[in-house]
């Protein structure tokens, strides 16, 4: 993968790429929301827990289908309440590489699919070395 985190010319950025170059097998991951594998709400009004949580869904989905975390080349946000936002990218960071960020976009919506649903990531990854999806 060949990250582009601020080619010349291009606007400052905090965290993310503005352009990921990769081949190989892609796994598209659907949005990912604040609830534990039980299917219960996780966080309910912590934006921080909610973040973690589906950063961990994220995590599993990927390991699931041969890659994880390190391997995501895109990223797409959407924060119900954009005063999440220094939440999501202290979480965020905590979670990637600053040297190989993944491109991201950032939505701030009136509201999610459940009411109590403060975040929801969807993700792009790469399969490690080209390889077939588990």
């Amino acid at each position: 993968m060949k990250y582009h985190v601020r080619p010349e010319g291009a606007p400052p950025t905090n965290g993310y790429s503005h352009a990921v170059a990769f081949t190989g097998t892609m796994v598209a991951v659907s949005g990912q929301v604040p609830v534990d594998g039980e299917g219960n709400l996780v966080g309910a009004e912590d934006a921080e827990a909610q973040v973690r949580q589906v950063y961990a869904n994220l995590a599993t989905v990927l390991e699931a289908a041969g890659c994880g975390l390190r391997d995501v080349v895109k990223l797409t946000v959407y924060l119900t309440d954009l005063a999440d936002l220094p939440t999501f990218r202290r979480v965020r960071d905590e979670h990637q590489d600053a040297r190989r960020p993944p491109a991201c976009s950032l939505v701030g919506v009136a509201g999610l699919v459940h009411p109590g649903f403060r975040v929801e990531i969807d993700a792009l990854a790469v399969v490690p070395g080209g390889g077939t999806p588990r």
